[in-house]
């Protein structure tokens, strides 16, 4: 999605560092440096060797820190680092990792506001020399904050670009959340932003005929009372999206469907949005593929308007949570 001012890295005051050596985790240490030794035939650097995840914390309103579903962000990465043939994090392991490191830079999270949180980013890379392609001798496993703003500005729907460039290959990794998703398509979302496109939105890598996935968010729809979106190997599975999914059926009282979306199907949907973490909840505007556009609408649609909300105020603790999404954070 287009980044803007409000969504960036920031200096904070504490980084977690832990290196994993001969087979076994080091002890772990906070340090004020954001900054890693790393040796230059390091596997992360020539064969893509590392994962990551992203994820929020949220300040309410009585001042307290809470998370939003963090062991699903914990689950996630094992699986990347599963695919990757790296060492696992357990859930105290990655728990301890992240609420320690927001702890220790609780100051950069604003107070609380519905466009404001603070972002965070575990990930993990292959270290240490290493020519052939081959698992790494050793890892780095870290995690930093930086305070955001929305990625993308509020409920206005945006025009986004359809492509027939590919995020990731079938049966590959675009299911897991590793570097080489994202660095392909670079020039692919800089190009369609020159053009004043939002973002692109790629079709499934095998037929180009399915709906697939945004750059960095996934992709939903809503007709005749169904929450609708894309089943795809190749498709990140997003946290919010189930979640999405879970308040759509739950609350109100949608049908839920996670099957193909043909591309021609675009038209019959009365709403359509992107959702991720960094991404929230986003209108669509328009989605233009060659020569056509579909225009959707030109402000948020009331469904979507309502799971966002919905969803905000979970986050941010402003209503009851009765699926134990909220996770707090004890200063």
């Amino acid at each position: 999605m287009m980044a803007n001012d409000a969504f960036g890295f920031q200096i904070v005051d504490q980084y977690y560092h832990q290196y994993y050596i001969e087979g076994e985790w080091q002890s772990p240490e906070f340090k004020s440096s954001s900054k890693i030794n790393i040796a230059m035939s390091a596997t992360s650097l020539h064969y893509g060797q590392q994962v990551f995840e992203g994820m929020k914390a949220f300040r309410r309103k009585d001042g307290q820190i809470q998370l939003f579903r963090p062991l699903e962000n914990a689950k996630r990465f094992r699986m990347s680092c599963r695919r990757m043939m790296m060492p696992e994090i357990s859930d105290d392991q990655f728990m301890y990792a992240v609420t320690e490191t927001v702890k220790r830079n609780a100051k950069f999270l604003p107070e609380y506001d519905l466009l404001k949180s603070l972002y965070i980013r575990p990930f993990m890379i292959g270290i240490g020399h290493n020519l052939g392609l081959r698992p790494a001798p050793a890892y780095f496993f870290g995690v930093f904050v930086a305070p955001v703003g929305m990625y993308l500005k509020g409920d206005s729907a945006g025009k986004f670009l359809i492509v027939d460039d590919d995020r990731a290959a079938p049966n590959g990794t675009g299911q897991f959340k590793v570097g080489g998703n994202y660095g392909g398509a670079i020039k692919i979302q800089h190009d369609a932003r020159n053009l004043g496109f939002e973002d692109v939105l790629f079709l499934d890598p095998a037929t180009h005929t399915y709906l697939d996935e945004f750059g960095g968010a996934n992709i939903f729809g809503i007709k005749e009372n169904t929450y609708v979106t894309p089943f795809s190997s190749s498709i990140l599975k997003s946290i919010t999206n189930d979640t999405l999914k879970i308040l759509a059926k739950d609350v109100f009282g949608l049908d839920v469907m996670e099957t193909k979306i043909p591309l021609t199907d675009i038209e019959t949907f009365d709403e359509i949005g992107a959702c991720g973490t960094a991404a929230s909840v986003t209108p669509i505007g328009s989605l233009t593929y060659q020569d056509k556009t579909y225009h959707i609408s030109n402000e948020i649609g009331p469904i979507t308007k309502k799971l966002k909300q919905l969803l905000l105020d979970i986050q941010y603790g402003n209503i009851k949570d009765d699926y134990g999404f909220q996770v707090y954070v004890t200063l």
